[in-house]
């Protein structure tokens, strides 16, 4: 069996899977700047196409914040693997072997997520009983959040 040396990135940090802890702070935090999010997305929607209580208004205002919200999520994994809330909780979003997200893959966890979300959040849940500590869309799509620690130069 051979050993892979680590990437110059990865030999500055120790990798490893982050608690439950963590990982539900991490899901709280996201929570507030999605609120956020949400909150200047339907101020912009409505400030341009009016009032979108009834009819199809109300649903291009759902699609809008949907597409807003994961045009968030999608740009920081491929930015740096790391929302807000992961940078906090120092945490990062990476495939299976340690690279960075292609965007269909970002694209597909975030649609992933969403229909968990939609499934009383069984997706999420699905951490509790991962031996890995993975969402069940990190588990489908071959991606992980790790936990990341400075390494010790002393």
């Amino acid at each position: 069996m051979s050993m892979s040396t680590p990437s110059p990135a990865a030999a500055a940090f120790e990798l490893k899977k982050p608690s439950l802890l963590k990982l539900g702070g991490s899901l709280v935090y996201d929570a507030l700047v999605i609120i956020a999010l949400c909150f200047a997305g339907a101020l912009l929607f409505i400030t341009v196409v009016g009032d979108a209580t009834l009819g199809i208004k109300r649903y291009l205002l759902q699609l809008f914040l949907w597409l807003a919200v994961g045009a968030y999520f999608v740009w920081c994994w491929l930015k740096s693997g790391q929302t807000l809330a992961m940078q906090t909780w120092h945490l990062s979003l990476v495939s299976a072997d340690h690279a960075p997200l292609s965007i269909q893959r970002a694209s597909a966890r975030y649609v992933l997520a969403s229909l968990s979300l939609l499934l009383f959040g069984l997706g999420f849940l699905w951490a509790i009983v991962d031996p890995d500590r993975r969402f069940l869309h990190d588990r489908l799509l071959h991606t992980k959040i790790i936990e990341r620690h400075l390494r010790s130069t002393l």
